[in-house]
């Protein structure tokens, strides 16, 4: 290659050439470098710069091509410390919580039977994998769709267990860059900032009572001890469409942030909380403020997640080991119902376990079986469901219970009926009938041929009012004394008082009067028979 001619004139001097490289093995005929309108092409760098009209380049140093730029690194650092009590009420605790380098999230679980642990230990569980460095993504939107995961995760699991119809969670979620936290909002569940001695409200309920405040109808206190304080307006409940509250603040070395659910903020006030977040370590802080919703007689679960900002050490003096995250409440404690397997093995040891199979699944195909696809959630949401079966014949079973019901009713009362005897007039004579004075319900027994005109007055009037007997032999007693002495008058039990002289012992046999009575027709003769019988 011919040295470069420099043009008419004075003469330019020429940069010192570069100096060489070490000898490295080169490729023969190297790949022509693209141009940029950075810098031009050197077709021969070996050579030095070619000089083209009237410019000379410098040649251009190697070790500054393609030089990697260090990304810079947060400047702030998170220190946390979550705790979730049950409480001195519930049974269980539905609440759940977390905390980590870049995440801090509380979440409510609402539904009592319906499970809300169920509903605040998913939205737990999608929130979670938020937990990682910054990237590209902006914060308020990787907040939006975790909060958008865990809603469609939650109606999943109603999906798959009817039983868990109903249940929701609220969720408040705040996530970390370095220097800037985004959060995001939905419920009654709250984030508070402690800074330079005061404390802020970052998030805004959403409840009845919390618009009822926001028309000045009601104050804070009033709304502590509201019926309704508990109604909230918006949740995660995998059905109705989510719209959280979506803002980011900036934070500053030295701020504390305090995350907790409505077991907290519902009994204690903002001094109260000021002065627990004032000193301590956020561990100190996070279980005093249990302690003291505890005892402030807070009714319900209690979470609270503690963060302090503070300066990132730096990476390159020593060795960072980024804390352990921290799961509380229904997230940690609760586990997952699974049916418990019919086989367990033979007793000799087998597990019944498969050899596993070398095989892949093929591309295209997300299951194993290709007989079982995984269904679609939407799909059997709104399928249609089957008609109930035998409609008929279960009305015509409940048909046929009731009418047995009132058959034994009716049976009943009529065997009490035929039990009972009473003594009346029928055409003028004194009769003894069986059952109860109601028409198709009595039959004469007995007539012993007495006139209802030989009775004294006292007699005929008891006649009149029907002289009852709970059995057959009293009632015969008592007739046959009327027949014996129709012109005494008798008392109302002449065998229960006593008297001056011997009580006749009645006869055998009805005694004959002037007026006899015919005698009683063959069906009572057969199933009765004559009192003198003793039948």
């Amino acid at each position: 290659m011919t040295e470069p001619t420099p043009p008419d004139g004075p003469e330019t001097p020429l940069p010192p050439p570069a100096e060489p490289m070490p000898a490295e093995p080169m490729p023969a005929e190297p790949p022509p470098a693209e141009p940029t309108s950075d810098r031009p092409v050197d077709p021969d760098p070996i050579a030095g710069p070619t000089v083209e009209s009237d410019t000379v380049l410098p040649a251009i140093p190697v070790d500054t091509v393609d030089a990697p730029v260090r990304a810079p690194r947060p400047a702030l650092a998170f220190s946390f410390h979550a705790v979730s009590d049950v409480g001195r009420v519930r049974k269980d605790n539905q609440d759940s919580g977390y905390a980590g380098p870049w995440l801090l999230a509380v979440c409510d679980g609402v539904g009592g039977a319906a499970r809300g642990d169920i509903a605040s230990s998913t939205a737990v569980n999608e929130l979670r994998q938020l937990d990682e460095a910054p990237g590209s993504v902006d914060l308020i939107d990787r907040i939006n769709d975790g909060l958008n995961e865990a809603h469609v995760s939650i109606g999943a699991q109603v999906d798959h267990d009817a039983s868990l119809s109903g249940t929701s969670t609220t969720a408040t979620v705040g996530l970390f860059d370095g220097s800037r936290l985004a959060l995001g909002h939905v419920g009654d569940s709250r984030a508070y900032l402690y800074r330079d001695g005061e404390l802020s409200q970052l998030t805004n309920d959403h409840t009845f009572v919390q618009s009822l405040i926001d028309e000045g109808r009601i104050t804070e206190e009033e709304a502590r001890v509201h019926p309704h304080r508990n109604l909230i307006l918006k949740a995660l409940d995998g059905l109705h469409d989510v719209e959280p509250d979506l803002f980011s603040i900036e934070l500053v070395a030295g701020d504390r942030l305090f995350f907790c659910s409505d077991g907290a903020c519902g009994v204690l006030d903002d001094r109260r909380i000021t002065e627990i977040l004032a000193d301590g370590t956020p561990e100190f802080s996070a279980v005093e403020m249990v302690r003291a919703s505890l005892e402030a007689g807070s009714s319900d679960n209690v979470t609270c997640v503690v963060a302090d900002v503070h300066l990132a050490p730096d990476p390159d003096a020593t060795a960072v080991v980024p804390p352990e995250p921290q799961i509380v409440g229904a997230a940690a404690d609760l586990k997952q119902r699974r049916p418990r397997a019919l086989f367990r093995g033979h007793r000799s040891g087998d597990t019944g376990e498969l050899e596993p199979i070398d095989e892949e699944i093929p591309a295209g195909v997300d299951y194993a079986i290709r007989a079982d696809p995984p269904p679609d959630p939407e799909a059997v949401r709104y399928a249609l469901q089957p008609p109930p079966r035998f409609t008929w014949a279960r009305r015509l079973l409940a048909l046929a219970v009731l009418l047995g019901l009132v058959w034994v009713v009716l049976g009943t009362a009529y065997w009490w009926s035929q039990r009972q005897y009473y003594i009346g007039e029928q055409e003028g004579e004194v009769v003894l009938f069986q059952g109860v004075d109601v028409p198709g319900l009595s039959d004469v027994v007995w007539s012993p041929g007495l006139s209802f005109e030989d009775l004294s007055q006292a007699d005929q009037s008891a006649v009149d009012g029907r002289l009852n007997y709970d059995n057959y032999e009293e009632a015969v007693k008592k007739l046959r004394q009327l027949a014996d002495h129709p012109d005494q008058t008798p008392t109302d039990d002449p065998t229960d008082q006593p008297t001056d002289q011997p009580t006749e012992e009645p006869s055998a046999t009805p005694p004959t009067t002037s007026t006899t009575s015919p005698a009683p027709s063959s069906g009572e003769a057969s199933d009765f028979g004559d009192p003198a019988d003793g039948s």
